[in-house]
């Protein structure tokens, strides 16, 4: 069925629609009050769209479509897909995923307060997320300081009385439960009150702990008493830095955006019982030509689909068509009414705009934001250099070997002009003998795709999920180690294989330096002051560097095999042995005194190697 055939089955419900390109990926997610209104107006005004809307129609080859009964439920399924598929075409919490949070496992009988980046379902308590582990590092160095919360995993069941302080104990960051330094029910209030610190109640908690410390002093118990007043004092010194005060006492997240290039900084503040108990920024991707009333709600619909904590108030400054949308599903998450306000005048819109000044100046001081426009701008100045819209995954292929023995090739992926090192690949050649580095560059390439296409198929048949495929996603563009020849090789594989990717050589000057691209219509000179000149260097390192590291990792599996058979020789002698020779052709050639001056090595251990080459020559 083509797609306007698909137009006209559209019905005159909410839903969500997702876009898919020709090799079946979903690259944009949204939804719509009406589905037959809003999926139609894509492909009736193609002129009339934002240019990011006309690039990412020039993709769709397919959609599909979802019914809901609401619009409310039509929001929560779009949420919950654009978290699962990460589009390419929608905007983006950046690294959503691995955003830092506290968690105190308060479902435990003894708790813990820890580092984590994963929210499960685990009657946990979880505080965030943070911008940075530094910060979630530095907060739970302080809760401890006051609350002295355990950390370890140790099973204070079974170690109960038989353990001994350690040395968290000794400076004062643990209770030490396991040593029965404290009663069950004293450490659980403990936990309590961290818990109570880390929701911003300090006034509250502070208050509690007062009556405490009073009924202590008149039980005489003078000790306990001391220790509950260098709590209140910790924790009203800590509560003194935050010096802006909200409107009435009600727990409010304050929410603005500054912009640049292709990222937007989104800051919160965080105010509990009237303070600011925190602030955090983010950023969002693929915003480019986005208005700012989308950005914002494209980042309340991300941050709150999993955030453990909903307040009962919003104040951001851009007024939203989903305003009333996105407050009955807040609303329905917190389990009580969460207003979304948008102020003009008075003492919130003073704070909305502080926040936007921060928003501003995190987006200015944030090196790595200015690193990855950068890169952006790199990957956009290559791909308009090589007629492409934007090469979002850039693989390259090296080979390596010493005098045709030990042949390896590498593979390694870019994405938005950084590496993806989780999805560097290598390759033992299985099929070529001697130094050819065509044929090897022919296997590296025929087996790599080879494999994508037989786990696209799986995954089409249900055999195989997303997540465990290691070769299914494809690039936009192939970069290899080589000249025209290396080119044509990797072409022939890839039409054999019915797969239009372009290919490109990275060509080297006589002083075996990143010069420019070579394809087969010829070569590029690419001006060495360029970000896109920078990028292609950095890549061609990169596959050079990983070639040669396995390479020899290999090398020296092999030589360190190879002297193990020696006696006298274990595992120290023989990566001597390799530090120092590398080749086992090299070390067939030197003398016993030679031998002797490697670290380790003896006259006794020296002779041995000496004679066994001798042996097996």
């Amino acid at each position: 069925m083509t797609i306007q055939e698909k137009l006209k089955l559209l019905p005159e419900k909410p839903g969500v629609y997702l876009m898919k390109d020709k090799s079946g990926k979903i690259i944009y997610v949204g939804k719509a009050a009406i589905l037959k209104n809003r999926v139609r107006q894509y492909f009736q005004n193609k002129e009339n769209q934002l240019p990011k809307v006309k690039v990412m129609l020039s993709y769709v080859e397919d959609f599909e479509y979802i019914v809901t009964d609401t619009e409310l439920e039509a929001l929560m399924l779009e949420c919950n897909l654009i978290k699962k598929y990460k589009p390419k075409y929608n905007v983006l919490l950046k690294d959503d995923k691995n955003y830092p949070y506290i968690k105190v496992t308060v479902n435990e009988e003894y708790p813990r307060i820890m580092f984590t980046r994963r929210i499960e379902p685990d009657g946990a308590k979880y505080f965030g997320p943070y911008s940075s582990a530094f910060a979630v590092r530095e907060t739970i160095k302080l809760v401890r300081k006051m609350f002295p919360i355990r950390t370890c995993n140790r099973n204070i069941e079974n170690d109960m009385g038989k353990a001994r302080e350690c040395l968290y104990y000794h400076i004062g960051l643990c209770a030490a439960p396991c040593t029965n330094k404290i009663e069950k029910e004293e450490y659980r209030k403990l936990v309590d009150q961290a818990v109570l610190f880390l929701e911003g109640k300090r006034d509250w908690l502070v208050e509690k702990l007062k009556e405490d410390m009073q009924k202590a002093a008149e039980e005489l118990r003078f000790e306990e008493a001391a220790k509950i007043r260098d709590q209140i004092f910790a924790i009203e010194k800590t509560s003194e830095k935050q010096k802006i005060t909200s409107v009435g006492e009600d727990e409010q997240d304050i929410i603005s955006m500054a912009r640049s290039a292709d990222i937007s900084c989104i800051q919160v503040f965080f105010v509990r019982e009237g303070k600011l108990s925190g602030r955090e920024h983010y950023y969002m991707k693929n915003t480019e030509g986005m208005e700012r009333r989308e950005i914002i709600s494209s980042f309340i619909k991300q941050f709150y689909e999993g955030a453990p904590y909903i307040p009962k108030e919003i104040i951001t400054d851009v007024e939203s068509e989903e305003k009333e949308l996105l407050s009955d599903w807040l609303s329905q998450k917190r389990g009580s009414k969460v207003f979304i306000t948008i102020p003009v005048r008075g003492k919130k819109k003073e704070l909305v705009d502080m926040v936007y000044q921060n928003a501003l100046e995190a987006l200015k001081n944030d090196i790595s934001v200015r690193e990855e426009i950068s890169k952006d701008q790199a990957v956009l100045e290559l791909s308009n250099l090589i007629g492409l819209d934007y090469a979002k995954r850039i693989e390259a292929y090296d080979i390596s070997n010493t005098k045709g023995q030990e042949n390896v090739g590498s593979m390694v992926v870019f994405v938005d002009g950084k590496p993806k090192r989780s999805q560097y690949r290598k390759f033992n050649i299985k099929y070529v003998e001697g130094q050819d580095d065509y044929q090897s560059m022919r296997e590296v390439i025929e087996r790599r795709f080879l494999h994508g296409l037989e786990e696209k198929e799986k995954m089409e048949e249900g055999e195989l999920e997303e997540n465990k495929a290691k070769f299914a996603e494809m690039p936009d563009l192939i970069l290899v180690d080589g000249g025209i020849g290396h080119v044509n090789v990797a072409l022939e594989v890839l039409k054999n294989l019915g797969l239009s990717i372009p290919v490109y050589g990275i060509v080297k000057d006589s002083r075996h330096r990143t010069r420019g691209l070579v394809s087969s219509q010829g070569e590029i000179d690419i001006p060495m002051t360029t970000r896109a000149f920078r990028l292609i260097a950095q890549i061609q390192e990169e596959a050079h560097r990983f070639a040669v590291t396995f390479h020899r990792e290999k090398q020296s599996k092999r030589f360190t095999s190879e002297l193990l058979n020696i006696p006298n020789i274990g595992n120290k002698r023989a990566k001597a042995l390799y530090d120092a020779f590398k080749t086992i052709e090299e070390i067939k050639r030197v003398s016993v005194e030679d031998l002797k001056k490697v670290e380790g090595m003896n006259e006794k251990a020296a002779r041995a190697v000496y004679e066994y080459f001798r042996k097996n020559i």
